[in-house]
């Protein structure tokens, strides 16, 4: 049987489908295995299935003579050397379209909480601090009738422009030249320096690449509204977020919202903890058991493919 070595135990029976043909080397910790440990267990593996934390660089796919398939269970693909891998011939595949709509949820869940202070009110009412109805209390933004701005206009931006529509936002969007709206969503394609200006919410939605790599920085945090909230469940890498704490702590915008950061875990002290008018996430976007069970089958499929030498049902493209 081929060896497949599986960096960690994913939600539903995904693996145990696996497990019929293939022998599974499953991770056992909760943390992602160390970079020589996945090294090591990769080297005699025909596959592996990997997540965002596992670095898949090209001395590990060099050092994995057997390797023909990784299967990513993300939508993302950064952590893998693409080119490494089909330079040697090795399948790459992630899982997307499954996650759509599901992080489309969580990218409002934080808009709204980011405008109306959520977390900061319920704080505030856990530490015994509330004596009182106060008309000045924890006031935020209305969502309702403002201008939303969605960076990067593929299916999850699209998919959080119609749910703006229910709450009779005015929508812009910076994407490509081929990207459009659904029929009956009523969205208006600006240059990115157009939609900062313009926006009340901005919401960011692009792939980490070289391109994207800190699109966020001081000169567009600064083109913005004072009162305007920034979210972001893409990655963290979109934003300097640097500048975005510097933004925050100088009222240069009024909040953020953020499922994803630079570094991951946040490490404790990093300056974003201390910074004001954040609500941070732990990298929940696709957090359904729905969502994570349909994420880990499709993974699943993918490596079975790769495994038999078949086109992968979802190849990274």
């Amino acid at each position: 049987m081929p060896r497949v070595f599986a960096t960690r135990k994913l939600p539903g029976a995904a693996l145990e489908r696996l497990a019929r043909d293939a022998d599974v080397d499953l991770w056992p910790g909760d943390m992602p295995p160390p970079y020589e440990e996945l090294r090591r267990r990769c080297a005699d593996a025909n596959g592996v299935i990997s997540l965002l934390t596992d670095r898949i660089d090209a001395a590990l796919i060099a050092a994995a003579p057997r390797l023909r398939v990784v299967s990513n269970v993300a939508v993302g693909y950064d952590n893998i050397d693409v080119a490494a891998a089909r330079s040697r011939g090795v399948a790459v595949g992630n899982t997307p379209g499954v996650l759509t709509e599901t992080t489309a949820d969580l990218a409002f869940a934080l808009l709204l909480a980011a405008a109306r202070r959520i977390v900061e009110a319920e704080r505030f009412v856990r530490d015994g601090r509330w004596q009182t109805w106060d008309p000045s209390l924890l006031l935020g933004y209305d969502v309702h009738g403002a201008t939303l701005g969605i960076v990067g206009f593929g299916q999850i931006g699209r998919a959080v422009a119609r749910r703006a529509q229910g709450f009779g936002m005015r929508v812009l969007y910076a994407g490509r030249h081929d990207a459009a709206p659904e029929p009956g969503v009523a969205a208006e394609r600006v240059p990115l320096d157009a939609l900062l200006r313009a926006s009340d919410f901005v919401s960011l939605h692009v792939p980490l690449t070289a391109e994207t790599a800190h699109m966020i920085g001081e000169a567009q945090l600064r083109a913005m509204k004072r009162t305007a909230v920034l979210v972001n469940t893409a990655r963290g890498g979109v934003i300097d977020q640097a500048a975005l704490v510097r933004a925050l702590e100088q009222g240069v915008i009024a909040a953020a919202g953020l499922d994803v950061a630079e570094v991951e875990p946040v490490p404790a002290g990093d300056a974003l903890l201390r910074a004001p008018n954040v609500t941070l996430l732990p990298h929940i976007g696709s957090a359904s058991h729905a969502t994570r069970e349909r994420m880990a089958s499709i993974a699943v499929d993918n490596c079975l493919a790769g495994l038999r030498g078949e086109p992968l049902p979802f190849p990274v493209v």
